[in-house]
């Protein structure tokens, strides 16, 4: 198995994309007998824990606006129809079948991403190198894979728990309880914090790596889902007051090509609309599938998924301001730059109409809604996108921070940081200047909403706030069942039964 694996390894090097720093000389001809013997060996290792990261499209098309958008009250599913998607529909309407190629996909992708962390991080250690370098490469691997993890305990539950290259025999693996993925989740990051270099020390072709920033961030995210607010606020203090982050100036920079990797960045997987990925391989892709299913459909040229709701777009404040003799109203200017609406124009693409998309949707998710200057140069453009996924924004960890020192009785800690995302977009602080505890608190979870809108968070965030049956509940969600997704048939089939069932599945 090892010696197939170390195969993979050097395949995932000769698809590095030239945007980051994936873009290195493949290992022709490594074997178990003279790999893992230099630091480049060690490199290799972990560049390979980055290509998963990348898989959209594998047994079934999934993305993390697919359950954290489409499932929740911000979007519709969309596309041309209910037959369009129909699988991505049912789980939607909370009927969602466990032998889907969505969850399955979901599952693969993540266990194939922490078969590689588990292989560096058992080789690594033997390498003859710098030790500080190979400190920091474990770190890398650790939060890669604590990553899965964060994405297998919310979405399913409690999962296998891997942290080892496995022989044949040892395959079938039972469920671990969710405490114990968490643990695992927070000793990984913990230690990849305490070695990880931070975001400055890397030049501009090794943006994407994981940093010590990310290692925190996605900790604080961790101890957040698990109501550890004194421990998710410490881990926020320690990402705010690096100094190496800042809100960007302009909302609207922060989704465009430009803007990728930009000052309020904390981790984006990287993707690149040059590599010449295809349908048929999809797992070395370094292209995302995300622009294309997100654009309108017709002359846009795109599949017209992930639809804004009306809920969604009246999340967003609305206030009058007296500008000289005039009363003038205006909007929070992130409904403009989360969302297209019919009569706009779209960038290079032209007037978003009723006739230009074949449908008469009133709403399109503009953050990677990409314009035609970015199609890919050369071949198919649909999975070629090039939009990074912004996984982690500082604004993100500005909202955790807030929401953890309400939860700890800190109003005025909860209002700095609150205040300092609310300025950047100049929305009234006196709205809510004078709110505390509960009612500050859903100041807090509306800012994520409009924030971080069609990002992916917003189902995530109904379950962990306790929220999604008061929210959701028309439309079939039911407390017991719908905070967790199916395990995939498949995978109970292949462990002999060892795996269990979620429960209502």
């Amino acid at each position: 198995m090892r010696q197939g694996l170390l195969a993979l390894v050097a395949v995932s090097l000769l698809a590095a994309c030239n945007k980051d720093f994936l873009d290195r000389n493949p290992y022709i001809g490594s074997s178990q007998s003279n790999f893992y013997q230099t630091a480049e060996d060690a490199e290799a290792a972990v560049i390979a824990c980055y290509a998963p990261l990348q898989v959209e499209i594998s047994d079934g098309a999934h993305f993390r606006w697919y359950f954290g958008d489409v499932v929740s009250d911000d979007s519709d599913k969309g596309g041309s129809g209910d037959t369009d998607g129909p699988d991505l529909l049912e789980f939607a309407s909370f009927v969602g079948d466990p032998s889907s190629g969505i969850v399955l996909g979901e599952w693969k992708a993540a266990y194939k991403g922490i078969t590689y962390c588990n292989i560096a991080l058992e080789n690594i250690p033997g390498i003859e190198m710098d030790e500080l370098q190979k400190l920091a490469f474990l770190g890398e691997a650790q939060f890669i894979r604590a990553f899965w993890y964060f994405n297998l305990v919310t979405t399913f539950g409690g999962v296998p728990l891997v942290d080892r290259p496995l022989a044949p025999s040892e395959y079938a693996q039972p469920r671990a309880t969710a405490e114990a993925i968490w643990a695992l989740i927070e000793a990984d990051l913990i230690e990849a914090a305490a070695n990880l270099p931070e975001k400055s020390s890397y030049g501009v072709g090794d943006m994407g790596r994981a940093t010590r920033g990310a290692a925190n961030a996605l900790l604080a995210k961790a101890y957040l889902y698990q109501g550890k607010f004194a421990e998710c606020r410490e881990r926020c203090e320690d990402v705010v007051f690096s100094g190496e982050y800042s809100l960007a100036s302009d909302y609207g920079s922060i989704f465009t090509e430009a803007g990728e990797n930009g000052p309020g960045s904390v981790w984006e997987i990287q993707y690149a609309n040059d590599s010449g990925g295809n349908w048929g391989a999809q797992f070395w892709s370094e292209g995302t599938y995300t622009n294309v299913f997100q654009r309108a459909r017709g002359t846009f040229s795109g599949y017209g998924f992930n639809l804004p709701t009306q809920d969604f777009v009246d999340e967003f404040e609305i206030w009058e301001e007296q500008i000289g003799p005039d009363l003038i109203t205006k909007v929070d200017p992130r409904l403009g730059f989360s969302v297209y609406a019919l009569g706009d124009n779209v960038a290079d693409w032209g007037e978003l109409t009723a006739d230009a998309t074949g449908n008469d949707n009133p709403y399109y998710a503009r953050k990677y809604f990409n314009p035609a200057s970015e199609l890919a140069p050369f071949g198919d453009p649909n999975p070629n996108g090039g939009s990074n996924d912004r996984v982690i924004r500082f604004a993100d960890v500005l909202l955790m921070h807030a929401e953890a020192c309400n939860r700890l009785g800190d109003d005025a800690a909860a209002k700095a940081s609150l205040k300092l995302v609310r300025d950047r977009v100049a929305v009234p602080w006196s709205a809510v200047a004078n709110l505390t505890g509960q009612d500050l608190l859903e100041a807090i979870w509306h800012e994520r909403r409009v924030e971080l809108g069609l990002e992916g968070h917003r189902f995530f965030d109904l379950v962990r706030q306790g929220r999604a049956q008061e929210v959701l509940g028309s439309a079939g969600f039911t407390n017991g069942k719908s905070e967790l997704f199916p395990i995939p048939t498949a995978e109970i089939t292949l462990s002999n039964g060892l795996l269990t069932q979620n429960p209502g599945y």
